[in-house]
Formats: structure tokens, C-alpha cells, sequence
């Protein structure tokens, strides 16, 4: 069972998970302990087998807004070379242990995802997004590569490469309709009804074929660095594995009885 210390941490009866970033006076910047923890959880939660899809977001009026000034960037200055290793390698890992979660990850985007915060809402499968949010790559801003913990892996498959060498290089807010034109997210909603939206979304993921969600985000990872015929060829290996489920039997069923299908994931 997961116990979270630098952040809350709940389940419900329907299986969802979420994860609330708790340190609202500073709009959910991330210290050192809590880039831990949130990789610990999300490697975790893969053994949870009352998980079932997981909602991301942060308390009060932002959602995160990166590394923590006084928390991280302050003591990086006094760190050897290799302790800034471990340092970058551990919030790389972070975002590695969400993508390999074959589990859906929902982020609730209520305020401003910034820096180490964008990219941990870029990571994840869905993006709810407040329709007063911004989402900032703004690492150029402070002196440091746009190329961090994955974004210049993952954007450019969400945004083009062209788009995405924009806001890596330039560091500009986006706003929330802007997202919404380049894809960068998956709803827009009133403030209010950001974290409703983003647990339907999960909800419905949840109560849907997980196994065969896992091997989609599997093979949505995979992919990218594929040639066609070798697309082609794992894909027809995933499919050959989905046929085999209990899920795929109980669509067929389900159907042939003109019913809803009722999958446990398995």
C-alpha cells in the first residue's frame, strides 16, 4: 500500500488514484524529496491491483511550477558535477516511471504548469486544463537546456517537431486555448470543473480494457523509434497477446448478447 509524505495521496472505491501536489503556497514547486517519492509512487503503482488509473493535480491555484527556488535551484550551485547527475538522472526517471505505467495517467491541470511541471503533464497519457492555465517549458528562461527530463522526446510527437522547437527555445506560456489548437491538451473546462472532468476521464479509462490500454501506452512508447516494418511487427505481436485476454472474449460476448462489456483487466 502507498503511504505519500510530501504530497496526498488517495484511492476510491471506482480504482482511481489521485495524486495531489500539496505545497500550494509555492504553486506545488517540487523539492528534492518530492521528485523521489512522486518516482517511487509511480513505479509503485504498476504492483496496485486496486488501481486502476491514476489523476494527477495540485492544490490551491497551481498545478506545479517546477523546481523549487530556494529547495533545488539554490543548492545546485554548491553540488560536484556528478551530484547534479544524480540529481537530473532522478527527475528524468520520474518522468520515465509515468510513461511506464501501463496504467492511464490523468493530469488536472487547474493553474500554472511550469518547468519540471510541464513536462510531468506533457507525460502523462491526458491533460484536463483549466481554461485560466498556462503551461511554460520555461527552462531557456533560467539558463538551461529546453531539453529537459524528456521534453524534447515527447513534445515534438505531441506538437510537431516545428511547434515544439518554438516553445522549447522561446520558454513562452501557452495558454490554455492555444493548447487546445496544438494539442497539447485534451479538454479545456471552467476552473471549477477541471478535476470533475479530468475523474470522468479516468473513470471512464478505468472501467475500460486495461491489459489492452497498458499495450497501447506500450507501443505508443515503442514506436517512435521503429521503422514501419518493425511497427508493423510489434504491433502484430501486441495484438496477437490482446486476442488472447478475457477482455477480448468478453467484448465478443458482450456484443453477441447486445450488452455493455464488463472487463477486469485480465
Amino acid at each position: 500500500m502507498i503511504e505519500a509524505k510530501s504530497f496526498r495521496y488517495a484511492v476510491d472505491g471506482d480504482g482511481l488514484a489521485t495524486i495531489t501536489l500539496d505545497r500550494p503556497d509555492t504553486l506545488n514547486s517540487l523539492t528534492f524529496e518530492v521528485y523521489a517519492e512522486l518516482r517511487d509512487t509511480f513505479r509503485a503503482l504498476e504492483s496496485e491491483s486496486d488501481v486502476k488509473a491514476v489523476v494527477l493535480t495540485g492544490a490551491g491555484r497551481g498545478f506545479c511550477s517546477g523546481g523549487s527556488v530556494n529547495d533545488i535551484i539554490g543548492p545546485l550551485f554548491a553540488m560536484t558535477p556528478a551530484e547534479r547527475m544524480v540529481f537530473t538522472r532522478m527527475t528524468g526517471a520520474l518522468i520515465g516511471a509515468i510513461r511506464q505505467l501501463r496504467k492511464p495517467v490523468v493530469a488536472a491541470i487547474n493553474g500554472v504548469a511550469a518547468g519540471a511541471g510541464a513536462v510531468i503533464a506533457l507525460a502523462s497519457d491526458f491533460r484536463v486544463m483549466s481554461e485560466k492555465a498556462k503551461i511554460a517549458f520555461l527552462f531557456v528562461k533560467v539558463g538551461l537546456a529546453g531539453a529537459d527530463m524528456g521534453a524534447a522526446w515527447l513534445l515534438p510527437q505531441v506538437v510537431g517537431l516545428a511547434r515544439a522547437t518554438e516553445i522549447l527555445m522561446l520558454g513562452e506560456p501557452i495558454v490554455a486555448a492555444e493548447a487546445l489548437q496544438i494539442g497539447l491538451t485534451n479538454r479545456v473546462v471552467a476552473p471549477d470543473q477541471v478535476l470533475t472532468e479530468a475523474r470522468a476521464l479516468a473513470g471512464k479509462l478505468a472501467r475500460g480494457p486495461l491489459f489492452a490500454l497498458g499495450m497501447t501506452k506500450e507501443m505508443l512508447n515503442r514506436e517512435p523509434g521503429m521503422s514501419l516494418e518493425a511497427a508493423l511487427e510489434a504491433e502484430a505481436q501486441a495484438q496477437q497477446i490482446c486476442m488472447a485476454t478475457g477482455d477480448f472474449r468478453e467484448a465478443y460476448e458482450a456484443f453477441v448478447a447486445k450488452r455493455e462489456p464488463r472487463f477486469t483487466g485480465r
